[in-house]
């Protein structure tokens, strides 16, 4: 149980500091115009930029949430059933807010959600069964390595890792490209699904213990996203300086992670 945590902490700080980070130390990360300085007139393109970047805070609020409901029902220093279906509930409640947002957008624009919603859905559900193999292979393989940095001992990290680089694929291509709306949403929404949605499921079927480093992890995943809402809202860009204290926050979360 505990390496099922370690493994949503290692992906979403991963996500929310290295994946980001780089990204706004070697290219632009502009998510928004600034709301600061004189008023200017606004263009159509303008707006749009704003709706995504309150669309981005909105997520990030999210993400706080979710991560201090773990912290606090993680307190005593294991996560049960009851506490499972708690962050199941709170999964599903943001999802179903996103499904209705869209429906509400389609009934004023007068679209149909499309005959390629069941293709995605198959696919999908083909891409999550390939996760559940490879996964499932990759433990078992772990498990068979009792000592050496490849080890089950590391199945926690070493996962954690594997799921992250398509994240990375994404935060190199679209930082390299300059959009840096993608780069955000790509890596805050992968986070989403990792805490609540994948603790809750494990936690569900089998107690969860606290690893050493669940608090150390909490609170850089917090720290990193108050930065993130904090420069989003106030410059609506991610300056370089604070993408280098991502990255150091990082190396810290991965030095203290594997001293404990």
């Amino acid at each position: 149980g505990g390496d099922v945590l370690t493994n949503a902490l290692v992906n979403n700080v991963t996500n929310l500091t290295l994946l980001i980070g780089l990204p706004a130390i070697f290219w632009a990360m502009k998510a928004a115009p600034s709301d600061s300085g004189k008023p200017k007139k606004r263009s159509g393109g303008g707006d749009q930029q704003r709706v995504h970047k309150f669309s981005l805070l909105l997520t990030l609020t999210a993400a706080l949430f979710f991560v201090g409901a773990v912290w606090l029902l993680g307190c005593d220093g294991n996560l049960n059933a009851t506490d499972g279906w708690v962050l199941i509930g709170i999964f599903l409640f943001w999802q179903s807010f996103h499904v209705f947002e869209v429906l509400k957008s389609n009934a004023r624009q007068n679209k149909s959600l499309g005959w390629m919603l069941p293709v995605n859905l198959a696919l999908l559900g083909m891409g999550a069964y390939a996760t559940f193999v490879s996964t499932d292979w990759l433990v078992a393989w772990l498990g068979n390595i009792h000592s050496g940095f490849v080890s089950a001992k590391h199945v926690g990290w070493l996962s954690g890792w594997l799921m992250v680089l398509p994240n990375a694929i994404l935060a190199v291509y679209y930082g390299w490209r300059r959009k840096p709306e993608v780069v955000y949403s790509s890596q805050v929404g992968d986070g989403h699904i990792c805490v609540p949605l994948c603790i809750g499921v494990f936690a569900v079927q089998h107690a969860i213990a606290v690893p050493a480093m669940f608090q150390l992890g909490t609170y850089i995943l917090v720290g990193a996203i108050a930065l993130h809402m904090f420069f989003v809202a106030v410059f609506g860009q991610l300056p370089r300086f604070v993408g280098i204290l991502l990255v150091v926050a990082y190396g810290v979360f991965v030095y203290r992670g594997f001293g404990n």
